[in-house]
């Protein structure tokens, strides 16, 4: 296992923001082989990073880095990579643009392609947003890309998605210490409300009515 930072240079953006000095964190577990072809990229969900990946990725599993070549590459604003937290100047912080996840798989594509010299890549996983990034994969680089498995993951964000996405925002939007986005703490419930509304949608309502979460 080794963690690293790969540096994109100023990288533009779909929006056509140039983002200054972009970096692209990454875990990787597992050994590249001599045709650098038996490559698995495991991207991050929203708002996790690759440490959240290790308890998935073992010898025996379906990630196997024994027999794998294993990528995790942080998503832009996670805090490891590029993030609001870590940008330069005139993107910190609320002024951060604007980034797709057309943005993360052209900077994961140069990832493993310019930094590992990866000619061939396996399978592309991921759950929730980075199942989305796996659609994009196969759209985006099916000549390198033999398949991919989304995990809760849609190729197009929906508008109960969107709605859901809204009323997260209009939470933090609405706490103490707001401030247009410039706060640096957070009141001490928030971080218990946002978990109750994410627990609502990312559980089934079977598993509520079996008292599965109790």
């Amino acid at each position: 296992m080794m963690e690293g930072m790969y540096s994109l240079g100023d990288f533009p953006l779909q929006s056509g923001v140039v983002l200054s000095d972009a970096k692209l964190a990454y875990e990787t577990h597992g050994e590249l082989n001599s045709d650098r072809d038996n490559v698995i990229v495991y991207p991050t969900w929203a708002s996790g990073r690759h440490a959240d990946h290790r308890p998935l990725i073992r010898e025996g599993a379906a990630l196997d880095p024994t027999k794998y070549f294993i990528v995790v590459p942080d998503m832009f604003c996670n805090g490891l990579s590029t993030s609001p937290s870590n940008a330069l100047p005139p993107h910190e912080g609320p002024r951060f643009p604007l980034v797709t996840p057309y943005d993360n798989v052209i900077a994961q594509h140069r990832l493993v392609t310019e930094h590992f010299g990866v000619t061939r890549i396996q399978l592309v996983v991921g759950f929730s947003m980075s199942g989305q990034q796996a659609f994009h994969w196969g759209a985006l680089h099916s000549d390198i890309v033999d398949r991919i498995c989304a995990i809760c993951g849609s190729a197009k964000t929906s508008p109960h998605n969107w709605a859901y996405l809204a009323g997260l925002q209009a939470i933090f939007e609405s706490a103490e210490g707001w401030d247009g986005g410039e706060c640096e703490t957070w009141p001490d419930g928030l971080r218990r409300a946002l978990t109750r509304i994410g627990m609502m949608m990312a559980l089934s309502p079977d598993l509520f009515r079996e008292g599965e979460h109790l």
